[in-house]
């Protein structure tokens, strides 16, 4: 977020320029049927220097009014009178300046109206008329402000917006499984008992695991190949434990280097060993599917499952990846079949859609 005191000042600074120009323009055109026997190049010049003096009374008169309307906290009947004794003060700087500078000095000639001296209703009539181009300059840049600010409250609101889904999702990240650590070295700890070959290579692909989970992880987004690495070393682990179970794992990317959220695939994953596979008595199988082509993602997870697996724990399981991917792509498509024997999970992604990025 820019600056908010830069922000203002740029702000402020382009609407009177912008303001200045407008008011240059409308006087100069004026000034052609007031001043008809002065040349134009006379007539613009005196335009500008015109502008400049009214400026020094209308830019402390719209911050003077600024001022209270955001920092003065009186009863209301007090300001509205305060607002009151300012304007008043600033038609009479605007009178002073247009009889007295203006007329004589920039333009040569006594101020009039229509012809006539200045009589008391003239009189009346043309502070009027000063107090209309105060006020209506005044709207200006109120309106301005009060937009600005709007702005500002909008962008903090989106920031703000923005940070609270991150915490969330970094706590539902850290909410993946915590045993499975555990798990794998309560695993090798009885390979190395048992001196098993195997036990470097498993020791290596934990380290991987390990270092994805708390680095690449850590990214918003990274490449659907790295992903799916993580994923294949995860499953690999998992073997150790289930020697009778049967994985079917095809992948067919058109994009190796698309990026994905981290962490989001594993877990439908981790839910197949944990709440399908484990509690599986007879043969236990997981397909798993993954199509990436032209920037569309397909994912499927079939795993086998016995009647009495704990149907509560997998929808909290479930809970956590549908809030997840509902914060990063809203418009992904999740069906989820809970059969007699196996969950069919079904995951699709369109990366193409900025709205899901």
């Amino acid at each position: 977020m820019k600056p908010i005191g830069k922000s203002k000042l740029r702000i402020h600074l382009l609407f009177w320029i912008l303001y200045y120009i407008l008011e240059v323009y409308l006087d100069f055109y004026w000034s052609k049927y007031q001043f008809p026997d002065f040349k134009w190049q006379i007539r613009l010049q005196n335009t500008f220097m015109l502008e400049l003096g009214y400026l020094l009374v209308k830019i402390p008169l719209a911050y003077s009014l600024l001022y209270v309307y955001e920092k003065v906290h009186i009863k209301t009947v007090f300001k509205y009178a305060l607002y009151i004794g300012i304007v008043v003060i600033a038609v009479l700087g605007h009178r002073f300046f247009t009889h007295y500078i203006m007329y004589p000095y920039i333009y040569g000639v006594e101020e009039t109206q229509d012809g006539k001296e200045l009589s008391g209703y003239i009189n009346g009539l043309v502070a009027f008329n000063s107090f209309m181009d105060l006020i209506f300059m005044v709207g200006l840049v109120f309106g301005v402000e009060i937009t600005r600010q709007k702005n500002v409250l909008k962008d903090q609101f989106s920031q703000l917006k923005s940070e609270k889904l991150d915490q969330e999702l970094t706590m539902l990240k850290a909410q993946i499984n915590p045993h499975f650590l555990f798990n794998t070295l309560n695993n090798i700890y009885g390979m190395a008992l048992k001196k098993a070959d195997e036990t470097p290579d498993v020791i290596l692909q934990l380290s991987k695991i390990m270092r994805y989970n708390i680095y690449e992880a850590a990214e918003k987004n990274i490449s659907i190949k790295k992903d799916i690495e993580n994923i294949q070393d995860f499953i690999q682990i998992q073997k150790i434990r289930h020697h009778h179970l049967t994985i079917n794992f095809n992948e067919n990317i058109d994009n190796p280097s698309q990026e994905i959220s981290p962490l989001i695939l594993i877990q439908f994953v981790e839910n197949a060993f944990k709440h399908g596979v484990s509690e599986s008595l007879g043969e236990a199988f997981i397909h798993i599917d993954i199509q990436l082509k032209d920037g569309i993602l397909r994912y499927c997870i079939e795993n086998s499952k016995e009647d009495r697996s704990h149907e509560h724990s997998t929808k909290l399981g479930l809970k956590n990846i549908r809030r997840q991917l509902e914060l990063l792509y809203p418009k992904h498509i999740l069906s989820v079949e809970d059969k007699t024997d196996r969950y069919i999970v079904q995951l699709t992604i369109n990366f193409n859609d900025t709205s899901s990025l």
